[in-house]
């Protein structure tokens, strides 16, 4: 570490830092807790019309080698917009970027107002070190120091990690699963994009850089009800062992297809981000096939490692984990896929109907999301 145990400027070292978004300077946009999972190296420069801003993010870039956009990345944080924009555009790749904070509020918000600073993150978003301008070993040097010490993201605890998640074997008979890949090639999907939040309001939004997935919700209420009873009896009692969550509502019904010739994948994101999606507690994927190359889950947070539940088997995480699903190289990937909550979560999700645009769906809590909807006595003795 560097600086003190307490850090400087707000920041307490092997404190998780707060989240925020900033556009980037040229186009784009920089969410932090997207990036989780490599080391990230926040440099608070100012504006870049001071003189010693220029010189600093001279001395930090000076060794580009260091930054790899799976291993360390840097984002410049300026706090006025440059008089000419086009060289720092010109300096950006995937592990390099700035970031406009014009308004001064991340800048802040990390202590670095009065003395500008860098502050590295560890793969989980925790503040391992400090360096302000004025540190006794020079700023550039020490931050540059501190980086070529950095280990791996797999070694960045010492021990190997594993995620959060629990992969449930036999929970869709393989019949079951036949049929749900039928019933896709049979009527087909569509483009499911994903949820993005604009202006205070969530929308649907299709960006085949960030996912590339066709969709097919099961209407069919008999096919509905199979593929509940089996997640009811096999599943849930599970989730309730190794999570000691009771779910009562399922969102969602859908079989979804990466096909390899589409360049099917799912860059990563969280899954209750935004308004639209706060109510969901855990992300439910059942492999339906096993007849595909790629296609896997990844939780950058917890290292490169690459999870896949088993032909009728479930994985079970929290909606909370950082993930992506590799590119699939090789055939089609199916999978039922599916959200796990609860009675205040439900109350939340229709209070969040008005933050939704008006072209998306509208929930209500008499819908048949209920995973019991036959015994109001388990869904209250589950609501409480």
């Amino acid at each position: 570490m560097a600086e003190s145990e307490t850090g400087n400027g707000g920041i307490v070292l092997g404190d998780p830092v707060p989240w925020f978004g900033a556009p980037l300077i040229g186009t784009g946009a920089f969410n932090l807790q997207v990036a989780a999972g490599r080391w990230i190296v926040l440099s608070f420069l100012g504006s870049p019309h001071h003189p010693k801003a220029q010189q600093e993010l001279l001395e930090l870039l000076r060794d580009a080698q260091l930054f790899d956009p799976d291993r360390i990345v840097f984002y410049g944080v300026f706090t006025a917009p440059p008089g000419d924009p086009a060289p720092f555009i010109a300096r950006s790749t995937s592990a390099i970027a700035f970031l406009a904070d014009f308004d001064g509020a991340i800048t802040r918000s990390f202590g670095a107002t009065e003395m500008p600073r860098t502050i590295v993150l560890d793969p989980m978003l925790r503040a391992v070190a400090n360096i302000a301008w004025d540190h006794a070993g020079g700023h550039a040097q020490t931050v540059r120091s501190v980086l070529a010490s950095l280990p791996a993201v797999d070694d960045s605890v010492g021990v190997p990690l594993t995620a959060p998640a629990l992969i449930v074997p036999r929970v869709l008979d393989f019949q079951l699963c036949d049929f749900l890949v039928q019933f896709y090639d049979k009527l087909g999907g569509k483009d499911s994009g994903f949820l993005l939040d604009c202006n205070g309001q969530t929308a649907t939004v299709v960006d085949y850089r960030l996912k590339r997935r066709n969709d097919l919700s099961v209407l069919v209420p008999a096919v509905r009800d199979a593929i509940r009873g089996q997640i009811v009896r096999r599943l849930v009692p599970a989730i309730e062992r190794f999570f000691q969550f009771s779910a009562t509502r399922m969102d969602r019904y859908i079989v979804a297809c990466y096909d390899s010739a589409l360049g099917g994948h799912f860059d990563r994101h969280r899954d209750n981000v935004n308004a639209g999606a706060q109510h969901r507690r855990f992300a439910v994927t059942i492999n339906l096939n096993k007849d595909y190359d790629g296609c896997d889950l990844i939780f950058p947070e917890f290292g490169s490692r690459s999870y896949r539940a088993p032909h009728g088997g479930a994985m079970v995480f929290s909606c909370g984990a950082l993930h992506q699903v590799t590119p699939v190289t090789r055939g089609r990937r199916y999978a039922f896929l599916a959200f796990l909550y609860g009675e205040a979560d439900a109350a939340l999700r229709e209070r969040n109907n008005a933050k939704i645009v008006q072209s998306e769906f509208r929930y209500s809590t008499e819908l048949s999301d209920r995973l019991f909807p036959d015994d109001d006595r388990v869904d209250q003795r589950r609501a409480g």
